[in-house]
């Protein structure tokens, strides 16, 4: 061969063993003659020959390709159907001098992901979009995809696709060249050798480009899916050759830096010179951090209590005492009477997880979410009840416990809608995690209407004033009785 040899060789970009299983370490899942491990090869071989292994980030979805962190020895994160390309956005943004790829098939992307990528694109993230169609949904058995030809048999549409009944066959790539701000689109084919190569041209154009900071690139990958289509794997490769490139015909629909108008410049650090400003920087004291103490809260009842409100209110007055914060919310369809908690956590340190599974206080606005979470709270732990007594029969837990008529005490002052800053004021009395000052100075910038600010500080005064002389110290919770 005139000196030379040709050595075909697993790429670098790949693990040494695929280890999903045991018994199959040396080969991906994928069906014979399936695009997908095309697909891959391609992405590793242009990785290794840019030099960007080490920087990359692999966004996996859900689909057949879903496994690809078992192949790519990249940086990976595997995501909620449809999600890639706003899981790409934030890693993008977080990590800028990372690789971010989303690798995702045409359910994924044209289907439950079409709001995500025609916004990353609308935006011009600096990311690279690799979107294999095999105009099917291949994983979960076959149904009718969003890049269906007309005529095509599906699980899904029987007689075939329909134009009048479900549409034409969603064009990506024309519908994102419609856009200002994209850089790069490219539909590839895998019919042939001779696409394939163009393919891998693509593929590594869309990597480079990201590299040097171009912006959004995607390229449409055209793909066999023989099990599916119930094809010989050469049949298949033929069928995207003679019948999907016609549909989808191939070629560059947008190759440009875009022209945009400028913005404020924004200076952007990356992660390791963020935290290196971080660990330099002096720490900024606050004159009220000794008023402050570290607490897991979750506060619950239901739709129309303030629920929310109340734990946004102490996620603000903690960070207006310089403390790390989280706010989890979750509530039902309802505006009103439907069920609400939040979570909300505060710490002098960096909060690794706005979810609580164990709360240190659990503020219980009705009885239904008294017996619903009373159980979760810390051993040794407060529960805030609102009413004069607790339940009858009911077992308490582990945990002090206070009945505080939070609903009562706001309808004598004149208006239900401050029982959730009364039960606020007993919480900040009772554990003393923050400055009531603090309270006060938050309702002053939320409540707008003075007379409802008026009603804001009498409720946080009585709220004050029940813990302090209304309920005794030391004494045991009882379902006749009001103390803790």
């Amino acid at each position: 061969m005139n000196g030379y040899e040709v050595i075909h060789e697993k790429s670098p970009a790949f693990y040494d063993r695929f280890e999903r299983k045991a018994e199959l370490q040396q080969q991906t899942h994928y069906c014979p003659g399936c695009g997908h491990g095309i697909v891959h090869k391609l992405i590793a071989e242009a990785l290794t020959d840019l030099g960007l292994q080490d920087r990359t980030i692999l966004v996996s979805p859900v689909g057949c390709s879903v496994f690809a962190y078992y192949y790519f020895d990249v940086g990976n994160v595997q995501v909620a159907h449809g999600r890639a390309p706003a899981a790409a956005t934030a890693l993008k943004r977080s990590c800028p001098e990372s690789i971010v790829i989303s690798y995702q098939g045409d359910g994924d992307l044209a289907a439950i992901g079409t709001a995500e990528i025609v916004h990353a694109a609308n935006r011009g993230e600096n990311i690279s979009v690799f979107f294999v169609n095999n105009s099917v949904y291949g994983m979960t058995g076959g149904q009718m995809a969003p890049t269906s030809l007309i005529g095509e048999i599906t699980t899904t549409s029987p007689w075939g696709r329909r134009a009048s009944n479900e549409g034409l066959p969603l064009h990506v790539c024309e519908l994102l060249a419609a856009l200002e701000t994209p850089t790069y689109i490219e539909r590839v084919a895998l019919n042939d050798m001779k696409n394939i190569m163009k393919a891998k041209r693509a593929v590594k154009k869309a990597l480079q480009i990201q590299k040097d900071g171009g912006g959004f690139s995607l390229v449409e990958i055209l793909s066999p899916c023989p099990t599916i289509m119930k094809m010989d794997p050469v049949v298949a490769r033929k069928w995207v050759g003679e019948t999907l490139v016609k549909a989808f015909p191939l070629g560059v629909f947008r190759d440009r830096k875009p022209e945009l108008p400028p913005g404020p410049k924004i200076p952007v650090k990356t992660v390791a010179e963020a935290l290196e400003v971080e660990e330099s920087a002096p720490e900024i004291a606050s004159p009220r951090r000794h008023h402050t103490r570290d607490l897991t809260l979750k506060i619950a009842g239901f739709g129309g209590q303030g629920i929310l409100l109340m734990g946004q209110l102490l996620a603000e007055m903690a960070l207006r005492e310089h403390m790390e914060v989280s706010w989890l919310p979750s509530y039902g369809p309802e505006m009103r009477s439907g069920s609400a908690h939040c979570h909300v956590s505060l710490s002098h340190e960096r909060i690794g997880s706005p979810l609580i599974t164990q709360p240190e206080v659990l503020i219980a606005m009705n009885e239904l979410s008294l017996h619903k979470f009373a159980a979760s709270v810390v051993s040794g732990g407060l529960i805030l009840y609102n009413h004069t007594k607790l339940p009858e029969g009911f077992s308490a837990p582990q945990a002090r416990i206070v009945c505080v008529p939070a609903s009562e005490i706001a309808d004598r002052l004149g208006s239900a809608k401050v029982a959730n800053v009364v039960m606020l004021a007993a919480l900040l009395e009772e554990t003393e995690c923050l400055p009531a000052e603090s309270a006060i100075s938050v309702l002053e910038t939320v409540v707008k209407n003075p007379r409802l600010l008026e009603l804001n500080r009498q409720a946080m005064k009585a709220g004050r004033d029940y813990v302090d002389t209304e309920i005794e110290v030391g004494a045991v919770a009882q379902p006749d009785g009001y103390s803790y």
